[in-house]
């Protein structure tokens, strides 16, 4: 799967089916979040509301269960999912983010064995959790996420971030918690956002290390290991010593001058 021109190519991309809700190209620095949602239906009706220009609501992509991919909008332009929405002092996420949809249908009622869906699909036990959603206090009935969607969530906001410098993921339920409650407990919202905002951060440290730098302590001592208890492998090195900066690990230098050996870098002045 890759992003060409704005648009989806690959293997698992279902088809583009053109919205016609949608407003201009983002103001330049805008597009930072992702915005997660469920539909609270199939596919087939939920791309048929998101393209009707009567609803005045779309995203840029809807993930059915098996994983495939359907493009209504293309990640250029602003789409119309995020409604009435406020988060960290903003307001209007629209102009700020890209809407993933991923088919799910969301709270159900519990009738017998048998899990209903507000539209009167039934569901087996082993499609459903009992959970307490962020925004509330009391258990529900919420359909499960397939593998498949959850894998494929992963791999298409690592190309988002990659692509468009994403710094933040939140839910539908974040941006509005009086209204809306997707992508709720089923989907595992707070493990995916970690684990994707922090191989982010690890590969914007590893471009951001530089190459070279000057001791500014009186004297630094040039460690084995990245810690303050590793042992010692040279004499300390002089404040204005010239260094090259080999790696990086919780605030220390790995540096090279006529030895290798960690040091704190703190102080390590950048050249």
């Amino acid at each position: 799967m890759e992003i060409k021109d704005h648009y989806l190519k690959g293997d698992n991309i279902n088809k583009y089916i053109k919205s016609p809700n949608h407003s201009g190209n983002y103001r330049t620095g805008y597009l930072d979040t992702i915005i997660m949602h469920y539909t609270a239906g199939p596919l087939k009706p939920s791309v048929n509301t998101l393209t009707n220009p009567r609803v005045k609501a779309s995203a840029h992509v809807v993930i059915d269960r098996d994983g495939s991919i359907t493009q209504l909008v293309p990640f250029n332009v602003i789409a119309w999912h995020a409604g009435k929405s406020s988060y960290g002092g903003r307001k209007g996420f629209n102009k700020y983010s890209i809407g993933i949809e991923i088919v799910n249908s969301g709270p159900l009622t519990k009738s017998g064995n048998v899990y209903r869906s507000w539209f009167g699909s039934a569901y087996n036990p082993s499609e459903v959790i009992e959970a307490i959603h962020r925004n509330q206090t009391r258990p529900k009935y919420w359909h499960v996420y397939t593998e498949e969607q959850i894998q494929v969530v992963k791999d298409l906001s690592r190309l988002l971030i990659e692509q468009y410098g994403i710094k933040q993921i939140l839910g539908h339920e974040e941006i509005a918690p009086r209204r809306k409650t997707d992508p709720g407990p089923a989907f595992p919202l707070d493990r995916i956002r970690e684990k994707l905002l922090s191989e982010s951060r690890d590969v914007d440290e590893e471009h951001d290390l530089p190459d070279e730098g000057r001791i500014t302590a009186n004297s630094l001592n040039i460690r084995e290991l990245p810690k303050s208890g590793g042992a010692k492998v040279a004499k300390p090195l002089k404040k204005g010593t010239k260094v090259k900066i080999l790696d990086e690990s919780n605030g220390w230098y790995k540096v090279s001058t006529e030895v290798e050996g960690w040091v704190f870098g703190k102080y390590v002045e950048p050249e």
